[in-house]
């Protein structure tokens, strides 16, 4: 380095420290390739400034002196000083040199990730995640290979909002077949996932003139702060043994209501089909609309799945689901049937709130779905989970003896009641984390109904193997024991 040592004695040593600083954090810029030097040296010094080794005051070398010291064209020195200029992280005052502006403020270093989890948990007994292992990446790869290949360049611009018409074909047929929806392409729309459904609903509903929405109690936590991000509050409405309790919700003033049909979540009961026609006739009577969250409505293990109460009334009933239970969550794909009268509302909020799902990720569902893959999916999910199932019912039978189960053997969770000698609830919940069990009871769904007596948990199985459901029963039994 040839400046350091030739500062004058005014102010010479400042401007030999800037020198110094500036070298150091250049030097490995200026030895890139030299098609790439010029842009390298800007990048370098852009992020000095960002990061606080060059501080606002700082005067810089000239380009010439700066040139000779990194051994670059004073060209490129020059170069890099006035498109910083430009951008405000430098500033330039005639005859007076270069010198570090004050816009800037250092860089937040590092990233968090907020996903969902159980810190520390050797067992996570929380329900709602699917066991991510079984997304089937081989067939999933070959699919995507396929269709890239031969998707049409056209394909790759801004898509239909409701979603690619293949997609929407393939998912119409589908459920239809499978769930007994009646479902027409043209007021089908692919959603991120029913987070999304539920907000873009949210939002026509609040275009009519609702201002609030009917919930399970207990149900589903996520609704409140889902209906709030469009206008609107939730009203908590009971259940009884046959599901969402009617006169409760005719005395609410409500003219929408969000279901759990086929398996309520999270008590794990089928709507009898009794009051599936008094929500009907509710609906009816108020002008009112009906929210069906098909969320696992494919895994039901001793019977067939009762079908989707949308296929009884589609006037009057938006069905909504998604591949995170049988896929993986991580996908954000889902679906929304929507009633004919609010479809085209829904399509133009979809629209305006982000012109699309990514189209490569639509066209390979349809074609995951259309060649059997997703119901190949389906099949092994189901035995996986089943298997799970019965692991954790024999578990609790044999490690918390006198625990029962309710529900319907369906889904991906359980009921559990355990014996008096558990309790209280919270102390159970305390104890088992302390031995390393995460789970939640299921007082934490319930928002205005009645608390639980003695100890009732909300067990999700599908993400554990069954070797780890045993080890979590018995870690489970034996911490919560005096």
């Amino acid at each position: 380095m040839t400046s350091s040592g030739t500062t004058s004695a005014a102010g010479g040593s400042s401007r030999g420290e800037a020198w110094n600083t500036a070298w150091e954090l250049l030097l490995p810029a200026a030895a890139a390739p030299a098609r790439q030097r010029g842009r390298a040296l800007q990048s370098a010094l852009r992020d000095a400034v960002r990061s606080g080794r060059l501080a606002a005051g700082t005067r810089l070398p000239s380009s010439r002196e700066l040139a000779a010291d990194l051994e670059v064209s004073r060209g490129l020195v020059t170069e890099a000083y006035e498109q910083l200029t430009a951008e405000g992280y430098l500033r330039s005052d005639r005859g007076a040199g270069t010198w570090v502006g004050d816009a800037t403020r250092p860089a937040v270093r590092g990233t968090r990730d907020l996903a969902p989890r159980a810190a520390g948990a050797l067992v996570d007994f929380r329900p709602g995640t699917p066991d991510l292992s079984l997304f089937p990446r081989a067939a999933w790869a070959a699919t995507h290979k396929s269709v890239l290949a031969r998707l049409p360049h056209r394909a790759l611009g801004y898509p239909d909002p409701r979603g690619l018409p293949e997609l929407r074909t393939a998912l119409a047929s589908l459920l239809t077949r499978r769930r007994g929806v009646v479902a027409d392409p043209e007021s089908l729309v692919v959603c991120s996932g029913v987070a999304q459904a539920m907000t873009l609903l949210g939002f026509v509903l609040h275009g009519h003139g609702l201002r609030t929405v009917g919930v399970e109690d207990p149900g589903s936590p996520e609704h409140a702060s889902l209906f709030a991000a469009a206008g609107l509050s939730t009203t908590p409405l009971p259940l009884d043994d046959e599901g969402l309790a009617t006169e409760p919700l005719e005395r609410s003033g409500a003219r929408a209501v969000v279901t759990t049909p086929a398996h309520q979540f999270p008590t794990g009961i089928a709507y009898s089909a009794r009051r599936r026609t008094e929500l009907l006739d509710w609906a009816r009577s108020v002008d009112g609309l009906i929210v069906e969250d098909d969320y696992d409505g494919d895994f039901r293990y001793d019977r067939a799945p009762v079908g989707a109460l949308q296929g009884l009334d589609p006037d009057r009933v938006a069905y909504t689901g998604s591949v995170s239970k049988s896929l993986a969550p991580g996908l954000r794909l889902g679906w929304l049937v929507v009633p004919g009268r609010l479809a085209d509302e829904v399509i133009e909020r979809k629209r305006t709130m982000d012109l699309g799902n990514p189209a490569l990720d639509q066209a390979l569902l349809a074609d995951f779905v259309n060649r059997g893959g997703y119901d190949r999916q389906l099949r092994r999910c189901q035995r996986a989970y089943r298997e799970r199932r019965d692991t954790l019912v024999a578990a609790l039978a044999e490690h918390c003896a006198g625990s029962e189960v309710s529900g319907i053997a369906a889904g991906l969770h359980i009921i559990a009641t355990l014996p008096e000698r558990y309790g209280p609830g919270p102390r159970f919940v305390e104890r088992a984390a302390a031995a390393g069990v995460a789970v939640r009871p299921l007082a934490d769904y319930r928002v205005a109904s009645a608390e639980d007596r003695g100890v009732r948990l909300v067990i999700g199985y599908a993400q554990l193997s069954p070797s780890d459901i045993v080890r979590g029963v018995r870690l489970m039994a034996e911490a919560a024991m005096p």
